[in-house]
């Protein structure tokens, strides 16, 4: 039986949920410790800044394992990697949650981001041999939801298991998750005989490629994390880590090509299709990923909103995710991937454009909600096209390598966009300080007679003359600072905007493919 005709025994929409159950857990934990990080540094007895690592581990050994997944299930078997790598995930949350030391912590994360890397790619590869090109759209919108909901709950979730209990039950709660998803992927899911035939054909491991893959993204993702803190190619770490980076990655790329068995099959990037469906994942990780740290951010340093208020104001987005998916997935199967997606992304360039032009500090809690809708609701328009995009014209049994590339490129691009905006941000904020400031200046009559006035009122309220006339200058000082960031967050806003524009054309660099037959391919 070929693995075109090739259905599993049990119903494909329960296989969906199982599969996209435990993709959920591994994205979840990429986001739900970030809140918690001053409360495990209180309990462990570090500092913040080497609490910090603690999320820093984890992205990088599961950028790690990402690219190699397809690899890995070639040797061992789909169903049995995806097996082991919940129950390594599972088992490791448990000593992440008990962890005694920030180590044994450390230690128990770098277990925790390797599993979880073999836990998305094997859910969408998953899916992409249980559904017909025909219906993967519909199947990939479900599993969507798992990938865009995860980094949306994550935060608000984990700060009020952190306020209410303790920061260990952000880790624990994953033990019975991870035992369900364990047993319904090892009574419902199944190998298609392509991988029986092909497992154990590559056995023999690639020590070279691997570490060149290792040093290069664990490079890469330090890099990222540590950067703006470090003060980035101004410091000698952070220049040295994006050389060892570049060198490793432009070594592993010209090395796999070449090889009969890569352990990263980065030939697949030769298909133009593949190609440019990663680079739209990488755009989307970053925009995606920028846009979600940003408006919280905005609303709890400078609105004054707190964990709880901010998880709120974004539930709402989490609520348009989940009706907009399904109804995504039911039009790619009328509408060609490449026009959904130029759709998503011009949406987002406006959304962002919009975002812009409405942001500032005197913005409601329904307005901020209505932003972070007007966000989301394009990048539900591209998460499932892109996904079905990679995998059009591509065979059955490169299933497996694209779902580790094209999540991998999700997991850097998601990377480089907070980076980026934590940067600019301060940047930005910066620069438009020392123009505002310029204008405050204490020659300008006009600024100390307001001075002088503030001063007046607060001299009036009880306060002496001194410390009225300091008090005035304080809080004129806290003004500049306020507008000076949220012109930053504007100016970020709308470098989002023009990144989402540009998108829209290299959408249509991606072949047409026939929407009732998915994966096929339209002759030209």
């Amino acid at each position: 039986m070929s693995g075109d005709v090739w259905r599993p025994k049990h119903n494909p929409w329960l296989i969906t949920i199982v599969a996209s159950l435990a993709a959920f857990m591994e994205v979840l934990d990429t986001s739900i410790a970030n809140v918690a990080l001053p409360h495990i540094a209180g309990t462990l007895g570090t500092s913040n800044d080497e609490s910090t690592w603690v999320l820093t581990s984890y992205l990088v050994s599961n950028a790690i394992v990402l690219p190699v997944s397809g690899w890995l299930v070639s040797v061992v078997g789909r169903k049995r990697f995806f097996m082991v790598s919940i129950l390594v995930f599972t088992v490791s949350s448990f000593f992440c949650g008990i962890a005694s030391s920030l180590a044994v912590l450390l230690v128990s994360r770098v277990l925790q981001g390797g599993a979880g890397g073999g836990l998305q790619p094997m859910a969408q590869a998953i899916l992409a041999d249980t559904f017909p090109p025909a219906k993967r759209g519909t199947a990939f919108a479900l599993y969507g939801i798992t990938a865009v909901m995860a980094p949306i709950v994550g935060p608000t979730l984990g700060g009020w298991i952190t306020d209410n209990y303790s920061w260990r039950w952000i880790f624990l709660i994953n033990i019975p998750v991870g035992v369900l998803a364990l047993l319904l992927v090892q009574n419902l899911i199944e190998d298609p005989p392509y991988l029986t035939r092909t497992t154990t054909a590559r056995a023999r491991f690639d020590y070279l490629g691997f570490s060149l893959l290792a040093l290069g993204v664990g490079a890469l993702q330090i890099m990222l994390d540590r950067g703006q803190q470090d003060d980035w190619f101004g410091s000698r770490f952070i220049t040295t880590l994006a050389v060892v980076s570049g060198l490793c990655l432009v070594a592993l790329m010209f090395y796999e090509w070449f090889r009969d068995a890569p352990i990263v099959d980065v030939r697949l990037f030769q298909n133009i299709n593949f190609l440019s469906a990663s680079a739209l994942m990488l755009m989307l990780g970053a925009v995606f990923f920028s846009s979600l740290v940003m408006l919280p951010q905005f609303l709890q340093t400078l609105m004054g909103y707190t964990a709880e208020t901010t998880g709120r104001a974004l539930s709402a987005s989490g609520l348009v995710t989940l009706i907009a998916m399904p109804i995504v997935g039911q039009l790619t199967t009328r509408v060609q991937a490449r026009w959904l997606i130029a759709l998503g992304w011009g949406a987002t360039a406006l959304a962002m454009s919009y975002s812009a032009q409405h942001l500032d500090l005197l913005i409601s809690f329904g307005a901020a909600a209505w932003l972070r809708i007007a966000q989301v609701a394009g990048v539900a328009l591209l998460f499932v096209p892109i996904t079905l995009a990679a995998y059009v014209g591509l065979p059955t049994e490169k299933s497996n390598n694209a779902a580790g590339l094209i999540n991998f490129m999700r997991n850097i691009g998601s990377g480089i966009g907070t980076s980026m905006v934590t940067t600019l941000i301060a940047r930005r904020a910066q620069f438009h300080q020392v123009h505002l400031v310029s204008r405050v200046a204490s020659d300008n009559p006009a600024f100390q007679d307001q001075i002088k006035g503030l001063a007046q009122r607060l001299a009036d309220s009880g306060l002496g003359t001194y410390e009225a006339q300091r008090e005035a200058y304080a809080r004129v000082y806290r003004v500049v600072r306020d507008q000076a960031q949220t012109l930053a967050f504007i100016d970020m806003y709308w470098l989002l905007a023009a990144a989402a524009a540009v998108m829209v054309a290299v959408a249509f660099t991606l072949r047409k493919n026939d929407p009732r037959l998915g994966g096929q391919v339209i002759a030209h």
